[in-house]
């Protein structure tokens, strides 16, 4: 015990140095700030008591007189911005003490036992993480009126709750995975900081550094005029150098706290801390799957699950059985779950699975007709179904835009509909027929390269089709091959299941990782919008048959006039001209500003590869289900799948990337009847 307590000592020393450091930088720059008007009362005093005469000492006075007024002024109005500018607060669900005594008690017991403070409140977030979070500004609201010093031990000052202590963010994932005693091990390190937050020379430090993010924040906006334009520049300067000075020593009093923190927390349930974040892994793991596998094309659909964290249990016990090295870990469900320590799970629950859809996909606040909640049950007929008949229905709209016949020539009557056999005929490669080159740098750089005689043009396929539905260009083409503003592709709405993106700058899941039986939803025909789109279009349509790259140039721009006309209708404007900027980068919100929904996007763009790949699949699952018997279904690692007598079919992937990548439909239809799908048969859509 005396090292830990030597630990949390040292760790506590080097936090408070690190305080001071940030708080002299603050003195500094008052310092500077004051210097100019020390020198003008020198030079005042001077000139009263006749020690300072003449015209020059006149002058001077006048000049560094009127230069400490300009420079007290500034340093008013930053110090101004700094206190009153609000701090960024993470979008939580708050939890209230009556809705959940016993996870009050046992944060207080937890605080008891560290002999620190206990937090404020209690706030669940829609990630797999736990924090404390400062909420004393007085934009944030007053702190709770209600004092339960009478719950814990009167002993101490330490042990009292205090009215300033920050508030306990807990992962909702972590509630309803972990059990009980894996919880409470998993916050004691959480809980420990609230003993260094309470320090005057720390806390004063953090308020400082929070007020001049904030400062930068609200100084970052456009403003109405010139002067104000210069003003806000000058305050967001000064913060900014502010911020500058502070960085290090910031950085450093956070690992201090930290460690000391940790140290403190090693004496309560160690071992089963050990334990325990291994569960929190696992809870990443099954959280992030969940979203992008399952939740996601629910959002894109316009319906948003009602209960994410009892799928989060559902995908962590399907890997258990299907994973050997997760075995152990379903043997844990027997014990007492942490969401037993909520009164209604439920309901909280559902809150915290509607702040996830805003959060991660940009949903609106509140439910409606188009954003309606779906539970588990509902969810392969209410989203599975909905989005492969969406997929269908647009992909047959492209193929009328390009001119291609409903039927062959000779075909049975009853047969024009929307058939398989008409996607499987356009994208079959004649011999004639060559895939896309890929791009070749040494010929685009000369001027005299000669095509390729044994390319031939599509004959299905508008004109320069195969190169319109690219980002960056900031171009528009004729009638249905126009593309749509890429930024306004990028903002999603699901008030319109046939219209709704979710762009991200960072890939969770790969092409190859995704399920051979789960198509993504509709509306992924976002793009970014970095200068060499159309470079990067090209590349991933190279090796494609003309027919795909045209197909699938044809889809992305359809996406696209979807979702700007979704956003127009939204917003009750009128779509915006290609090439400009509309959504959160061109409004320059603030960080948790709701206008910037999604602030954590889950997917990024989808190639056009990707969206022609999904398309196909969603007509196959669809003339699967309509002439062979098959149903869609839920699988919760891999979200929508194909079942056939009730088993999921994963090798459907191969075969559509086969019909894709070289138009040879060979494979496809060899499984098709396999399973004893008729592509001849007209196919119902939405």
């Amino acid at each position: 015990m005396t090292g830990i307590g030597g630990g949390v000592e040292l760790g506590a020393q080097a936090a408070r140095s690190r305080a001071l450091a940030v708080l002299r930088v603050r003195s500094r720059a008052l310092a500077v700030a004051l210097l100019p008007a020390a020198v003008a009362v020198i030079l005042l005093a001077g000139g009263s008591t006749g020690h300072l005469v003449g015209g020059g000492w006149d002058a001077a006075r006048w000049a560094v007189s009127v230069l400490a007024l300009l420079v007290l002024a500034a340093t008013a109005a930053v110090a101004l911005v700094v206190a009153r500018a609000r701090p960024a607060v993470t979008p939580t669900v708050a939890v209230a003490e009556e809705s959940a005594p016993d996870l009050y008690r046992m944060v207080r017991d937890l605080a008891d036992r560290l002999d620190v403070p206990a937090p404020s409140a209690i706030a669940l977030t829609p990630d797999c993480d736990s924090w404390l979070e400062d909420r004393t500004h007085p934009a944030h609201g007053p702190p709770p009126a209600r004092d339960h010093d009478d719950l814990s031990d009167p002993v101490g000052p330490a042990r009292r709750r205090s009215a300033a202590a920050p508030v306990l963010v807990i992962g909702s994932p972590f509630l309803w995975w972990m059990r009980v005693g894996e919880l409470r091990a998993v916050l004691a390190p959480v809980v420990a900081g609230t003993g260094p937050a309470a320090h005057p020379d720390i806390a004063a430090a953090r308020r400082f550094i929070r007020g001049l993010d904030a400062a930068v924040a609200a100084t970052s906006t456009d403003g109405r005029g010139p002067l104000a334009r210069a003003a806000r520049g000058g305050i967001g300067g000064v913060s900014r150098l502010l911020l500058r000075g502070c960085r290090v020593h910031a950085a450093e009093m956070e690992r201090g706290v930290a460690a000391a923190a940790a140290e403190r927390a090693q004496a309560v349930d160690y071992g089963l801390r050990i334990v325990a974040q291994e569960q929190v892994g696992l809870a990443y793991a099954g959280w992030d799957r969940l979203l992008t596998r399952v939740a996601l094309p629910a959002w894109r659909m316009g319906r948003w699950p009602s209960r994410l964290d009892v799928g989060v249990v559902a995908a962590l016990t399907e890997l258990s059985r299907r994973d050997r090295l997760a075995e152990g870990f379903a043997s844990r469900l027997g014990e007492r779950p942490a969401c037993d320590l909520l009164e209604e799970p439920g309901l909280m629950d559902e809150a915290v699975s509607l702040l996830a859809a805003r959060l991660f996909h940009g949903g609106p606040a509140e439910t409606g007709p188009d954003w309606a909640p779906v539970g588990w049950e509902e969810y392969p007929e209410e989203v599975v179904d909905r989005a492969w008949r969406t997929d269908a229905a647009r992909l047959h709209r492209v193929l009328d835009t390009l001119g291609v016949r409903r039927a062959a020539e000779g075909a049975a009557p009853g047969t024009d509909g929307p058939t398989l056999s008409r996607v499987l005929d356009h994208l079959t490669t004649t011999p004639a027929e060559a895939p896309v080159p890929a791009r070749d740098p040494a010929a685009d750089a000369d001027p005299d390269a000669t095509p390729d005689p044994d390319a031939t043009p599509d004959p299905d396929a508008t004109p320069g089709t195969a190169h319109h539905a690219t980002p960056g260009t900031g171009t528009a083409t004729p009638d249905d091959q126009a593309t749509s503003d890429p930024q306004a592709a990028t903002a999603s709405d699901p008030s319109d299941p046939q219209a709704a993106t979710t762009p991200g700058p960072q890939p969770l899941t790969t092409p190859d990782d995704q399920p051979a039986d789960a198509p993504a939803a509709p509306g992924s025909a976002d793009h970014s919008d970095d200068g060499n789109g159309t470079e990067d279009d090209d590349d991933d349509l190279a090796g494609t048959t003309p027919r795909g790259a045209a197909l699938a140039a044809g889809l992305s721009a359809q996406l696209a006039r979807e979702e700007a006309r979704t956003q127009a209708l939204a917003s009750g404007t009128a779509p915006p001209p290609p090439g400009t900027t509309t959504g959160p980068a061109a409004t320059g919100t603030a960080l948790w500003d709701d206008r910037a929904l999604p602030l954590l996007p889950l997917q990024p763009p989808r190639t056009g590869r990707e969206i022609l790949t999904a398309h196909i699949t969603a007509m196959v699952c669809c003339a699967a289900m309509d002439t062979a018997g098959a149903t869609p279904g839920l699988d919760w690692l891999d979200g929508p799948t194909l079942l056939v007598d009730g088993a999921r079919r994963p090798d459907l992937a191969p075969h559509v990337r086969s019909l894709v990548e070289t138009g040879d439909p060979a494979p496809l239809r060899a499984w098709l009847s396999d399973l004893g799908v008729r592509p001849e048969k007209p196919v119902r859509l939405v």
